[in-house]
């Protein structure tokens, strides 16, 4: 089985694993530094005291009668080592060309007079004994009992409490430093040429307050490219729309012939064609229409009458009563263009307002002509793009309708989804989004 790491999805998270890692690599060394140093520390004043304590101890016990020694055994003991009187136990004899340091300490320190002879302890712990006698020839043993030296138990408390400390800096630290980066990201999520721009604030350190300016004079030079392009197609549109009209007028001197009319439809096309690029093109730099309250209900009352004014079977379904905040001739262009789109392709249509558990509004325009295929679904919606089986130039469509009315949607901060109904036809769905609307 192949064991592979695989970092963090979120910047926030990689930094915050990074910076644990080394502080706990950090945490670790310093622990192991400390206790070594108190280790060496702890081990060179045992054998400094051990030097002393031994030969100060066989003197003492040399010096007392035979019957005293064994009360003074208690006050010479010591953590490490003690006193036996007597052979003491019985090991192996100890290999004297790699000694432990003690035995080497005390052979130092002892006076010669006293020749100790070693010998290893088995048992669970490590454990030497040096034998000798005394002047009067009894036997005395050293018991030695090497033990590492305790750690101290607040050491690692405060070892944990500081490592805790610096984690919680690094998560503040992490959070301050993607804070910005993270509001950058919104705003670029979120940077809609058809909406208000939303403007970064440019305080703070000098790297954020550079990269916020930056993104700022984007959002302007964005802007300013649209509304040129704009302006521009508006121009190309005018200055189009006049020799077009006079065009139109000297056809209207032609004699009655089939030229006449076939020059006629193509003035007509061309004439249609611009003023739906045109159309388009302010689509897309829809933010200028200005929002307003509007009660959802009537709007959509008035458009179906419209309709059915001119003799068109259109029915409207449902009732929202709401009231919302939108941009009133971007919303009925989008639902003008799909009523029309339906009525062109199956002679009727049916509006339905409704209220999404979610919050959000659905306006729905169906009908039950030929629909579209699944896979042509998500390009039906762009400029130019026509369905060859029926939705195309000879029904006096120009691929520009959908498009429209998508790029008008997301003006006024919804989304138009088209999906095929069951039994047939078509349904376009405009969702506009929580909070748009109040009772």
């Amino acid at each position: 089985m192949n064991l592979s790491f695989r970092w963090p999805r979120t910047l926030a998270s990689r930094l915050s694993l990074i910076f644990l890692i080394g502080l706990v690599l950090a945490q670790a060394l310093s622990f192991g530094a400390q206790f070594y140093e108190r280790y060496e520390s702890a081990k060179n004043t045992m054998l400094g005291n051990l030097e002393t304590d031994v030969s100060t101890s066989i003197a003492i016990l040399d010096r007392l009668p035979a019957e005293e020694r064994a009360s003074w055994l208690q006050r010479l003991e010591r953590t490490n080592y003690g006193w036996i009187l007597g052979e003491g136990e019985r090991g192996t004899p100890m290999d004297m060309q790699d000694p432990p340091m003690a035995v080497t300490s005390i052979n130092e320190a002892m006076n010669p007079a006293y020749k100790l002879t070693y010998t290893d302890v088995p048992g669970e712990k490590k454990r030497f004994q040096g034998h000798l006698r005394l002047s009067d020839g009894n036997p005395l043993t050293l018991d030695v009992r090497p033990t590492m030296p305790a750690v101290s138990p607040w050491l690692p408390a405060v070892l944990l409490a500081q490592l805790a400390l610096l984690i919680g800096c690094t998560w503040a630290a992490v959070r301050i430093a993607i804070r910005p980066l993270t509001r950058l990201a919104q705003a670029a999520e979120t940077l809609d040429p058809n909406a208000h721009a939303v403007h970064l604030d440019e305080q703070g350190p000098t790297e954020v307050a550079y990269a916020a300016k930056a993104f700022n004079a984007m959002q302007a030079r964005i802007s300013a490219y649209l509304k040129e392009r704009m302006q521009l197609l508006a121009a190309i549109s005018h200055d189009l729309q006049t020799p077009i009209t006079r065009m139109k007028l000297r056809a209207e001197f032609m004699d009655d012939c089939i030229e006449k009319e076939k020059l006629w439809s193509d003035l007509s096309e061309i004439e249609h064609l611009v003023l739906e690029g045109v159309a388009y093109a302010r689509s897309v730099h829809g933010a200028t229409e200005a929002s307003c309250r509007t009660d959802l209900d009537s709007f959509l009352d008035s458009l179906m009458f419209d309709y059915q004014d001119m003799d068109k079977n259109v029915q409207l379904h449902g009732k929202s009563g709401m009231v919302i905040e939108t941009r009133p001739h971007a919303l009925r262009r989008v639902l003008v263009n799909l009523t029309d789109n339906a009525l062109k392709f199956a002679g009727a249509a049916e509006l339905q307002v409704q209220a999404l558990a979610s919050g959000k509004l659905s306006i729905k325009v169906m009908d039950r002509g030929p629909g579209i295929a699944e896979e042509e679904l998500t390009h039906v919606m762009e400029p130019f793009y026509r369905v060859e089986s029926s939705r195309n130039r000879s029904t006096g469509g120009t691929g520009l309708g959908l498009a429209i009315a998508q790029q008008l949607a997301m003006a006024i901060g919804g989304s138009l989804v088209l999906s095929n109904r069951e039994g047939g036809g078509l349904c376009a769905e405009l969702i506009l989004p929580k909070g748009i609307a109040t009772p």
